[in-house]
């Protein structure tokens, strides 16, 4: 259904999922999002990262409500993160409608990056624009954080707006990314954090053979065992009151040459842990060492970490969050710090108060991906009340 009656926020919305911006292209996004911000007084910074096709436009933007009403530099900033990104459609005849063009179907938005996350950037516009225009002097800074490169390797996006705003003393203070948090309904479920993700790439080495002589062989499949009953029975840590205990999972695991009578020369198996405050990436390469070199194998074991844990306890941004949730939604909001890795874990290195709060995920990343759009309004006046909590 054509789309008649818009809010702000779901116009908003619809401008942005109409540009077709495939993870790592903006295609305009951003020039969308910072004509609205130049307009409302905000001084922006382009940071594009990359070359060639690895390019990656990013932008930083602050507007200063102390400097209206004489406050000290000191006066808290609070940061709007979000990506401009989409994953790809997939089969586009398995949509039930262009997923670049918005469409309406029973109360609900549908098109690729409607939940994930233009709807978000939409709502942070929106409410911006209503607290400005309402406070235009006030105790604290208001900025924007966004990239193109969170749904892809996230090499040249957050992570590096993050060194510059290092590089530049940038204080930060409290900071919401949009990320499609809520489950059943909107505000239902808050982000305070996310475990970390470190990926293992194991190689056990045995000698191929006939398969009929296996003692002139030595079958790797078979040295493995000892490690898996080991690595699997392990208990990592307890978790704590906010995270669940670490887990360590198998992913992939190969070996053999095609045939039946064959005895493969090595096993290779790719292992992830999604690990808690409890822990540090270094004990946990350090305790697989040891449980492997006490196994009888010959092996080589190659790392690659995704990002550290992070974690804001209660406080001022997720009082304020919470409240204003219930407010607005009547929905009593939950912590939680469930889920796969975003890039919050780069900007919870600003040492910020850090939270995820946005519309269901429940179709993220699916075809005819959609969100309630009335939701997203009430998105907006979250976004609202928590600046209006926490600056007025």
């Amino acid at each position: 259904m054509p789309i008649t009656k818009q809010s702000t926020t779901l116009e908003y919305t619809c401008d942005l999922i109409r540009r077709a911006s495939v993870t790592p292209k903006d295609e305009g996004c951003q020039d969308f999002m910072i004509e609205k911000l130049e307009a409302l007084g905000f001084e922006i910074t382009r940071l594009p990262f990359g070359e060639g096709d690895e390019r990656v436009e990013n932008f930083w933007a602050v507007y200063d409500g102390s400097k209206s009403n004489g406050s000290e530099t000191t006066a808290p900033t609070l940061i709007f993160a979000g990506h401009t990104d989409v994953v790809p459609t997939g089969d586009l005849s398995a949509w039930d409608s262009d997923p670049f063009e918005p469409t309406m179907v029973n109360g609900e938005l549908v098109g690729r990056g409607a939940a994930d996350m233009k709807g978000s950037l939409a709502a942070m516009l929106a409410c911006c624009e209503r607290f400005i225009q309402q406070h235009p002097a006030f105790n604290g800074r208001i900025g924007f954080l966004i990239t193109s490169d969170e749904e892809g390797p996230a090499t040249y996006g957050t992570v590096k707006v993050v060194e510059w705003l290092q590089e530049q003393q940038q204080r930060i203070d409290y900071c919401i990314v949009g990320e499609p948090s809520s489950t059943a309904t909107l505000g239902d479920v808050i982000k305070n954090g996310r475990r970390g993700s470190l990926n293992g790439y194991l190689r056990i080495n045995g000698k191929q053979g006939h398969i009929a002589y296996p003692h002139l062989a030595d079958n790797p499949i078979h040295r493995s065992s000892e490690a898996l009953v080991k690595l699997v029975a392990e208990q990592w840590d307890q978790g704590n009151d906010y995270f669940p205990p670490t887990s360590f999972q198998i992913s992939n695991m190969n070996s053999g040459t095609g045939a039946t009578n064959v005895i493969p020369g090595h096993t290779e198996m790719v292992f992830n842990f999604r690990y808690s405050t409890e822990t540090t990436a270094d004990q946990l390469r350090e305790r697989v060492a040891k449980i492997l070199d006490g196994c009888d194998i010959n092996y080589q074991l190659d790392w690659v970490h995704s990002g550290e844990p992070f974690l804001t306890p209660a406080g001022e941004l997720t009082d304020a969050c919470a409240s204003v949730i219930k407010k607005v939604t009547g929905t009593q909001a939950t912590l939680s710090t469930t889920g796969g890795t975003s890039d919050g874990r780069f900007i919870a290195k600003l040492g910020c108060q850090l939270v995820e709060l946005g519309p269901i995920n429940k179709t993220i990343h699916q075809i005819n991906e959609r969100v309630d759009a009335n939701s997203l309004d009430q998105l907006t006046e979250v976004y609202q009340g928590v600046l209006e909590s926490l600056f007025i």
